[in-house]
């Protein structure tokens, strides 16, 4: 598989709630009014640290959206979307911008993973909500 090099960010940092690899900065969060199938979820201009699954259009509460789901690189667990295109004129603002679902993340500046055990994950915390 190779050598995983995370990017490492500074300032209010909201992480993978799983592995800790950093994902976005609370100044790159652009909305904190979105919502996911699972949880409240925050739109960010930037993240670091995912890789992205295949395209796909998707029905969506403001309309049909083209999206790519986006996975921590440092454990593979699906932390939101990225907003490809948007068919809506007036949704237009979201392309290029990425979702971040709040029950994945940890943060801003959290230790949401203290424990890690050789063949399991120990005490993972819920998810800290700053609201």
């Amino acid at each position: 598989m190779g050598r995983l090099f995370l990017i490492e960010l500074e300032g209010r940092i909201y992480s993978c709630r799983l592995c800790q690899s950093h994902l976005g900065i609370a100044d790159d969060i652009i909305s904190k009014a979105f919502h996911s199938r699972n949880s409240r979820a925050y739109l960010f201009d930037r993240v670091v640290n995912v890789t992205v699954g295949e395209q796909e259009d998707r029905m969506m509460m403001t309309g049909l959206h083209t999206v790519v789901d986006i996975f921590c690189v440092g454990c593979g667990l699906p932390v939101g979307w990225k907003y490809e295109f948007a068919y809506e004129e007036d949704q237009k603002y979201k392309e290029g911008k990425f979702i971040l679902e709040r029950n994945q993340l940890a943060g801003p500046n959290v230790n949401a993973f203290p424990f890690v055990e050789a063949f399991g994950l120990v005490g993972i915390p819920e998810p800290v909500d700053d609201a």
